[in-house]
């Protein structure tokens, strides 16, 4: 299934979705979008990663990256096949977390793409952050349900939105721990308000990246995704994957930016040569082919993980994160580089492309926050290794060396 998925993905996305990229500066207009996803659906590539039962393509986790990167070979791919975020991510939290009947009220309906979602964690300072343990939102217990009190920012998708995933701290009580709950809230409920919107240099995904607040908004129990008190558990289900799909698409983006290189260095010629035989070019081709293959190989080993052995996908989730957000950065600049004066301007999307992936580098996490986690968990699991029993290797004056 997969290799012919991807086959159909990839022509999809040349022959109709590039055709009706919208010009520079410009978005895609929602009746436009409307009529890219019938034709995906016609064409058996709508929705590849949602269930099956629920009106997607049941694609398996670790298959999902050549896909979404044929998808994110064009800006739009994404929307159109509906595996953009924070949609993508919150379909798979729902599939794996939600009730029945939450899934008939909310998963069905974003699948078929007749609504969209966000995810409500971030918070102003010093509220949740890249610590999630600083978040200060709250929902308090009462007759029925619950009331959430708080302020959110940065929440993309959510103008728009029919509803949030709101993840809100919760005391013990009724069998269930002190912690996090997330609360499925529709954002037309009373005492929600929306924005002020943020502005960023990206643009592909809907709904912007507003304020929300939330002023005693009432949830009732059938509302709480999960248990009471599980919200940061849950919370890894959904972040780790949408971490490896934002490597995916960008992936993608990044794979056409060195495609367009590649044909401007094959035809300009320089000093009586083409620049694809010059060396100065093949080093900054030669270095992003290496960075377009390295985050594959990484992104496909952290999807397989995360299936395999969920805390050794998470970590791996991590080091991908990290890996990829900085990688198709340097190939789109390279690109850039490459294409010169026109590599800067709106004759090409280069510079549009590099303002997309740019803000992926604190998105989902800064590079900063997952490398002082992943070289604490480096040392940790050394630590134990050493405890057990593994000889240490840094031993001098006549110890193993």
């Amino acid at each position: 299934m997969t290799a012919g998925l991807v086959a159909r993905t990839r022509a999809f996305i040349r022959d109709v979705v590039i055709p009706a990229e919208p010009a520079w500066g410009e978005t895609l207009a929602a009746e436009a979008l409307a009529g890219l996803r019938a034709a995906a659906r016609e064409a058996g590539v709508y929705a590849p990663h949602a269930p099956a039962a629920y009106g997607g393509l049941g694609l398996a986790l670790p298959d999902w990256s050549p896909v979404f990167q044929e998808a994110g070979y064009s800006p739009i791919g994404p929307a159109v096949l509906n595996c953009m975020a924070p949609d993508e991510g919150n379909m798979r939290l729902l599939e794996l977390v939600a009730t029945d009947e939450q899934k008939e009220r909310y998963l069905r309906p974003l699948v078929a793409g007749e609504i969209r979602s966000s995810f409500a964690m971030t918070e102003p300072h010093p509220g949740a952050g890249s610590d999630p343990a600083a978040l200060a939102t709250t929902a308090r217990r009462v007759d029925g349900g619950w009331v959430i009190d708080g302020e959110k920012r940065f929440i993309s998708g959510a103008e728009g939105a029919m509803f949030a995933i709101v993840m809100a701290r919760t005391d013990a009580g009724d069998g269930h721990p002190a912690g996090a709950t997330m609360l499925l809230t529709p954002l037309d409920a009373d005492g929600v308000r929306i924005g002020p919107s943020i502005r960023t240099i990206e643009a592909a995904i809907a709904g912007g990246h507003p304020h929300v607040r939330f002023a005693g908004v009432f949830v009732p129990d059938a509302d709480v995704l999960g248990a009471p008190g599980e919200g940061f558990r849950y919370a890894q289900v959904r972040l780790g994957p949408a971490r490896l799909t934002h490597c995916m698409r960008w992936l993608g983006l990044a794979r056409r930016a060195f495609d367009i290189s590649l044909d401007r260095a094959n035809a300009r010629e320089l000093f009586g040569a083409r620049l694809a035989d010059l060396g100065v070019a093949q080093a900054l081709i030669a270095d992003s082919a290496i960075d377009l293959a390295t985050a594959d190989a990484v992104i496909d080993a952290a999807a397989r993980a995360l299936e395999d052995d969920p805390r050794r996908g998470a970590d791996l989730s991590a080091i991908a994160k990290v890996h990829c957000s900085e990688a198709v950065y340097r190939v789109i600049d390279r690109a850039v580089q490459l294409c010169g004066g026109d590599g800067v301007s709106s004759g090409l999307p280069l510079i549009q492309y590099l303002n997309e992936v740019r803000p992926f580098r604190i998105y989902d996490g800064s590079s900063e926050t997952h490398r002082w986690a992943i070289a604490r968990r480096a040392a940790k699991d050394r630590a134990r290794e050493v405890a057990a029993g593994e000889p240490r290797r840094d031993v001098v004056d006549g110890g193993a060396r």
